[in-house]
């Protein structure tokens, strides 16, 4: 994998870059349609493609994992031929679910054994056995093993998790080094930092992280229930830490504006659920604001779902008949508003790229703040 800075914002720490990858080309700052189980839930994978132009998606390893398991991947010949994409993939290395499920999970220094969500089949992860997962699923990017903290946690907890994070890190790149993908392709593994809301733990993970020389960086256990001023402010002092000349994931963030706060900040990729999660209830993201089209506002208004036209779908479909499919509970409309909620994303960092790029982006940032969060 290469990355390469294309520009940076002089009044910021915005940057547009390009990540190359065996699968092609990913322009920065961008945000990754989540693909937990091998769909982009309630999408079609020709709209992810066509419509939504995603250069990249998620898969998640837990899931894959116990459905539908590795030996239907590996005769697929891995996640990408399995699902019909191709372009690249990042597999999330099921740390976050270690954390989801905490009732039903026990951890040590040597691993996590937790009960299958599906019919509670007990299993043990390491952090070679995820290497070796992720290696079978054949994403481009692969995550190392790691624990997510909740919010809030107590110091001493934060402190002990991370270095488990740091201890598992190093047997994940110990391992990574000894194999190869399976599928003749390259594949690049990113460190996770982690630290909580503790300054001063962050910058230690932050700096372990960094001496890795890893082929790009994550920063997780944020987004987790802490203010987003909190999240703000960790993700500029691993930002300022982590080297600049490789990408910055940024995991399971966030809204619109938390996307363009942390760009600001020196974040490349970002994820979340929320395009699709949101979408299928009725929440629909704009350049004008937020709209809930189960309100009854909406049933005789007729004009487009975004005024400004950055949706493929607003020449096509109006709020009312929107509204209308949600009222009547049919499952085309939660499948209209993902799909304009992840291409409202995708048109967001596109549109930051060139704000960025054109040596513009603090001051539009500024102005689509206001607009983003506002409930319409």
């Amino acid at each position: 994998m290469l990355f390469t800075l294309k520009n940076t914002d002089n009044k910021s720490n915005a940057r547009a870059g390009l990540i190359k990858t065996d699968h092609g080309l990913i322009e920065t700052p961008m945000f990754m349609p989540v693909g937990t189980a091998g769909t982009v839930k309630a999408v079609h994978t020709r709209d992810i493609q066509e419509d939504i132009k995603a250069r990249i998606i998620l898969g998640n390893t837990y899931h894959l994992y116990l459905r539908p398991g590795l030996g239907i991947l590996e005769n697929a010949g891995g996640l990408h031929r399995f699902i019909n994409w191709e372009k690249p993939i990042l597999t999330d290395s099921g740390g976050y679910q270690v954390y989801s499920l905490a009732n039903i999970r026990k951890l040590s220094d040597e691993g996590v054994r937790f009960q299958s969500h599906i019919d509670g089949s007990t299993h043990f992860f390491t952090p070679e056995k995820v290497i070796d997962i992720q290696r079978i699923i054949g994403a481009d990017i692969i995550m190392a093993f790691d624990e997510c903290t909740p919010y809030p946690c107590e110091r001493d907890y934060a402190q002990k998790s991370m270095e488990i994070t740091h201890h598992w890190l190093e047997r994940c790149i110990d391992h990574f080094n000894q194999g190869t993908c399976p599928y003749g392709y390259q594949q690049s593994l990113f460190p996770i930092v982690q630290g909580s809301v503790y300054k001063d733990l962050r910058k230690q993970s932050a700096e372990f992280i960094a001496d890795m020389g890893a082929d790009g960086n994550a920063i997780g256990g944020l987004s987790v229930g802490e203010p987003h001023e909190m999240m703000y402010e960790m993700t500029d002092v691993v930002c300022n830490i982590l080297p600049k000349e490789k990408p910055r994931y940024l995991m399971g963030v966030g809204t619109p504006v938390n996307i363009l706060e942390s760009i600001a900040l020196g974040v490349d990729l970002f994820d979340c659920v929320m395009p699709t999660r949101n979408g299928r209830n009725g929440m629909i993201f704009t350049t004008e604001g937020i709209l809930n089209m189960k309100n009854e506002k909406w049933k005789d208004d007729h004009s487009p779902v975004d005024e400004n036209g950055h949706s493929f779908v607003d020449k096509q479909y109006s709020k009312a008949y929107l509204r209308h499919l949600f009222a009547a509970n049919e499952m085309l409309g939660a499948m209209i508003a993902s799909t304009h909620n992840l291409s409202f994303y995708l048109w967001l960092v596109k549109e930051a790229r060139k704000q960025i790029i054109d040596g513009q982006f603090a001051e539009w940032k500024g102005n689509m703040v206001e607009q983003l969060g506002r409930r319409l």
